[in-house]
């Protein structure tokens, strides 16, 4: 295909500018390439999950334990040797290359200063959690990679969502667009970096890949699979698909939820739909797993309730205010706080509230007795310092005796999908038959390496580590 079937044509074109899109664009912007990156939001909405995450990376200390690290954590669901080798050594480079470019590193004190799975073979590669100045979230990743794009002269094409590769003699060539001039052709000499995050904004992919039926988000409404789609309309295969984090949440007054995050005190309990408890509620969540019966799954997969009383609701806010975790759209993007005392979450209706535990089954459509018989068997655990169903910590069995009682739903709060079309150590795309769709790229939340667990700082580790793979193997095609 000629360039004149083109409306422009650029070295490299990147979809998406989060920090996979970002650091694609800019490895092939030092690589010497004409860089262009399309993003489908406005620019106020741009950055995908970046743009609300607490922007942290993993330091990786040793990128040889970093490899047992991961085959570890990815267990019964392994990845190519290739991408293990490249994600170990390139984790490795980030802050370096960071610094490189004119950011403020600096290790966070507060957050993931050791790993989440401490036990696991591998761990003591985990050195802490970089950051932008050492402070989390606020948008400190996304708004210094987005002025390094535009210090450099690399066009961000706001407003302007991909809508079909182009292929030409077996390889992608291009990429159409929509914009505020209408479609557009635009070429790529050394290939397309697909950079668009993952598909949790898509209630049908979540139902077919991920088998959960109801959920709110975290992050970006704009993650609706686009780039997933755009890949198998080429043939491109998938990996891991139903990998994904969910964490516990709670349905706002949109699609968007907040963050249930149960530090304040321990006066509570989960039951499900029967009004029964089902695990121990205290277990550590690491990134969208929990350890139960001696092994890791994926939680929280489907509603509950939390049952918890006037100590709970009074010893502070069920979710977490952005000076404490400045994270997630609702808190960055739609400016929804969480009342301190939890009073005006009661006003909403969010939190139901009786005199008894009967009463508020009665409210939430759960039987009586039943509610009544678990939370009175819950209270006889905590009086006698053993929960001989769940195994709770005996400190972390905070009694719920004082009324007035309260009833939250609690819904899967979906940050992460994991899934997308399989690639290789260079980032690039495979088909069905494992051969290299030549010109296509993925890295991020659309491609991610993690097939099963992942530990803190790891989703942004990834995308950074793989966009700049990408962005210079397609600079050396240009």
């Amino acid at each position: 295909m000629g360039v004149d079937r083109f409306d422009e044509v650029h070295d490299v074109v990147v979809v998406g500018s989060g920090a996979a899109g970002s650091a694609a664009a800019l490895a092939a912007h030092q690589a010497g390439r004409d860089v262009l990156v399309v993003e489908k939001c406005g620019e106020h909405e741009a950055g995908g999950n970046t743009r609300v995450s607490g922007g942290g990376w993993w330091v990786n200390s040793d990128p040889d334990r970093a490899r047992t690290f991961l085959r570890a954590l990815n267990g019964p669901f392994p990845v190519a040797d290739d991408v293990v080798d490249v994600w170990a050594r390139e984790t490795a480079l980030i802050s370096g290359w960071l610094e490189e470019l004119g950011a403020d590193v600096a290790m966070s004190s507060d957050y993931h200063t050791e790993p989440e799975y401490l036990a696991v073979e591998g761990s003591d590669c985990y050195a802490g959690m970089d950051t932008i100045a050492g402070r989390m979230g606020n948008a400190l990743l996304y708004d210094f990679l987005k002025s390094a794009l535009t210090r450099r002269g690399i066009e961000i094409r706001f407003g302007t969502p991909a809508v079909r590769l182009i292929v030409d003699d077996g390889e992608v060539a291009g990429i159409e667009v929509r914009g505020a001039d209408g479609p557009r052709r635009i070429g790529a000499r050394g290939g397309v970096v697909l950079a668009t995050g993952g598909f949790q904004a898509d209630p049908a992919m979540v139902r077919d890949y991920l088998r959960v039926e109801e959920h709110v988000l975290w992050g970006s409404p704009a993650a609706t699979g686009d780039g997933h789609k755009m890949a198998q309309a080429v043939g491109a295969d998938l990996w891991h698909m139903g990998n994904m984090m969910t964490i516990t949440g709670v349905r706002g007054d949109d699609s968007q939820g907040h963050y249930l995050a149960l530090w304040n005190a321990h006066n509570y309990l989960w039951v499900g739909d029967d009004g029964r408890r089902f695990m121990d509620e205290t277990a550590d969540p690491f990134h969208g797993h929990i350890l139960r019966a001696g092994s890791y799954e994926l939680f929280p997969l489907r509603p509950f309730y939390l049952i918890f009383d006037e100590q709970m609701r009074t010893a502070g806010p069920l979710s977490p205010a952005p000076d404490i975790l400045p994270v997630g759209w609702n808190l960055l993007m739609n400016g929804s706080l969480w009342s301190t005392d939890n009073s005006a979450e009661i006003e909403k209706g969010w939190i139901e509230r009786a005199d008894s535990p009967a009463e508020l089954a009665d409210l939430i459509g759960v039987d009586a007795d039943t509610l009544e018989h678990t939370v009175a068997r819950y209270n006889a655990a905590c009086a006698s310092g053993r929960d001989e169903h769940f195994g709770r910590t005996p400190e972390k069995l905070g009694p719920v005796i004082e009324a007035p009682f309260h009833a939250l739903r609690i819904t899967p709060l979906l940050g992460w999908t994991n899934g997308g079309p399989r690639r290789d150590g260079r980032a690039r795309v495979l088909d069905t038959r494992g051969e290299v769709i030549d010109g296509l790229y993925a890295a991020g939340e659309i491609s991610s390496t993690y097939s099963w667990r992942k530990d803190g700082g790891f989703h942004i580790g990834d995308a950074l580590a793989f966009g700049r793979v990408a962005g210079r193997d397609a600079a050396t095609r240009a």
